[in-house]
């Protein structure tokens, strides 16, 4: 049986306990120990799939087709291992679980309550994770904050775990020591106040993260410690950085994973010193780059960075394998619409366009694509990005003036992206779109073929619309490529322009499988021709260390 560790948060939501969970994941797999990551979400949704970006910010899509949390991806990229629907748990999956069972009179009449089914169903849903990942550690996350009515029941359930398998569970509570710029001192009283809430629930945390915007001395970190029942030791900084890949050296500096290997009582022959220099190495690239460029992210939810948080951290990792850094420019795709393409993105070094839904603004990423395509800026498009691609070479190349997607115009007589055959008749919007992951077959000698260095790759899915089949023959021959091709269907995944310093559009979602230390390759070449366009252009590419607009700062 795992070991179970339980981040929960307190004082005020977005403190980064999915980075917290993460970092320690990293930490302990660093150290030999088989990890696995759960988030647990309150929430009443079955999943975030239906839920606005400008509300919830990216949906993250697992392998097996499960729209989750967005920290999942945080899991993915910190821990380099895939994770599956199993690792997201909602309120509404254990609601409609129960409900489920009850109208089958699976509880043989009795009455269903909160405690013990919800909890027991919790409890379930961990446990049966810890088994199928066969983990040493598993580090389950509590969303919300410490004191909302709806995380009681997973509260509730760690509480009961804690009780079954006293040594096997700790409690790492991640909270926060606000600097009072008035009084000149840090306070340390929310965090007192939200270990206390946490114990008038039944919990006594182990160890608390404090994020502060500097480190803590040691006389605020014995007051902590002893107004919230802790060894000193366990009182952690968890101090501002200007990359989240930071983050594991400094929980590892405040001695975060041996604390956590001791309290857990894992035995010391199985548990090596970690070993962080490949890490340390990509996070030194990250901060002290040699290069940059700039690339234009032209979206339709730019005022919430979180919607695009993939495509932010994959662009990182390009950026790294680049020895760059990539500084961002947010532009609306209705801002291009109002203003123009040239007067927004005529002094980028790249273009992306990346997925969304509605017709909101896709007049204005139409508008993008022709600008880069017949300015020979580099683009990238993915997901929405691909369709908008296609229908701009259907309306400017080939001469449909009135090409579209049947999702924008269906009376188009040119409906160059229609909607997918089985997904005709659907009226449920959650969980009913091509989800996951499917096998692609690239073209030789392609340029995604050569970014690949592979015949065939898979990638990740979210999405109803299609390039449409019957225009297919009309596109190629006038010069546009069909790169790639679903295996087992006659679907389109990639498109490209030979004629051109780099423009490559996708109908799946790489940015989902992007790793630090293993950047997804058609970000990585993206990138790298968007620094040869700087090079060109400016005749220099040099890192300027007095631009700090790092892609961390821009997303704030």
């Amino acid at each position: 049986m795992a070991k179970i560790v339980v981040v929960t948060g307190g004082v005020v939501s977005s403190l980064g306990k999915g980075i917290a969970a993460a970092s320690l994941g990293l930490l302990l797999k660093a150290r030999g120990l088989r990890v696995t990551i759960q988030k647990l979400d309150p929430y009443l949704n079955i999943d975030p799939g239906t839920m606005s970006p400008f509300q919830h910010g990216e949906v993250f899509v697992t392998d097996d087709g499960a729209e989750t949390d967005l920290d999942l991806g945080h899991y993915e990229r910190f821990i380099h291992a895939s994770v599956t629907r199993s690792h997201n748990v909602t309120a509404g999956q254990i609601y409609d679980s129960i409900l489920s069972r009850e109208r089958r009179g699976d509880y043989l009449g009795r009455t269903v309550q909160v405690i013990p089914h919800v909890t027991d169903e919790i409890k379930r849903r961990i446990h049966s994770l810890s088994l199928m990942t066969e983990a040493d550690v598993h580090i389950v996350e509590i969303g919300g904050t410490v004191g909302d009515i709806e995380s009681l029941p997973f509260l509730e359930a760690v509480r009961q775990l804690k009780l079954e398998l006293r040594r096997d569970v700790i409690f790492v509570h991640v909270t926060l020591v606000p600097f009072i710029k008035a009084a000149g001192e840090v306070k340390t009283k929310p965090t007192q106040h939200s270990v206390k809430e946490l114990r008038e629930i039944g919990i006594q945390a182990d160890i608390l993260l404090c994020r502060s915007e500097a480190p803590l001395d040691s006389d605020v970190r014995e007051k902590i410690a002893l107004f919230c029942n802790v060894p000193t030791e366990a009182v952690i900084s968890a101090t501002d950085v200007k990359s989240i890949y930071e983050v594991p050296g400094v929980f590892h500096d405040g001695g975060l994973d041996e604390l956590v290997v001791q309290m857990l009582g894992l035995p010391s022959r199985d548990v090596q010193p970690p070993d962080l220099a490949a890490w340390s190495a990509f996070v030194r690239r990250v901060t002290h780059p040699g290069r940059q460029c700039e690339i234009a992210i032209v979206g339709k939810y730019t005022h919430v960075r979180d919607a695009y948080k993939s495509v932010i951290e994959a662009l990182i990792h390009a950026g790294a394998a680049n020895d760059a850094r990539v500084h961002l420019r947010w532009v609306e795709s209705t801002d291009v619409e109002q203003q123009g393409a040239a007067a927004l993105l005529s002094d980028v070094d790249g273009i992306c366009v990346p997925g969304g839904f509605g017709e909101r603004g896709v007049e204005g990423k139409i508008a993008t694509v022709q600008f880069a395509r017949e300015k020979s800026i580099p683009y990238f498009g993915l997901c929405l990005g691909m369709q908008v691609a296609t229908i701009e070479f259907a309306r400017h190349v080939v001469g449909w003036a009135d090409a579209n997607s049947s999702e924008f115009d269906p009376s188009s007589e040119h409906k160059v992206i229609d909607l997918l055959a089985d997904q005709a008749g659907v009226t449920d919007k959650g969980g009913t779109m091509r989800l996951g992951a499917y096998k692609c077959a690239l073209r030789e000698g392609s340029l995604a073929a050569r970014a690949y260095g592979q015949p065939e790759v898979e990638e990740r899915h979210r999405h109803r619309y299609e390039l449409n089949n019957k225009y297919a023959q009309q596109l190629t021959s006038r010069g546009l490529v069909l790169s790639g091709k679903c295996v087992g269907r006659e679907l389109v995944e990639i498109v490209e322009l030979p004629d051109h310093p780099w423009f490559l559009a996708v109908q799946f979602h790489p940015e989902l499988k992007s790793r630090p230390q293993d950047p997804h390759p058609l970000f990585r070449d993206f990138v790298r021709a968007s620094l040869e366009r700087r090079r060109a252009r400016l005749g220099d590419d040099v890192f300027d260390a007095t631009n700090e607009t790092s892609i961390e700062r821009a997303e704030a």
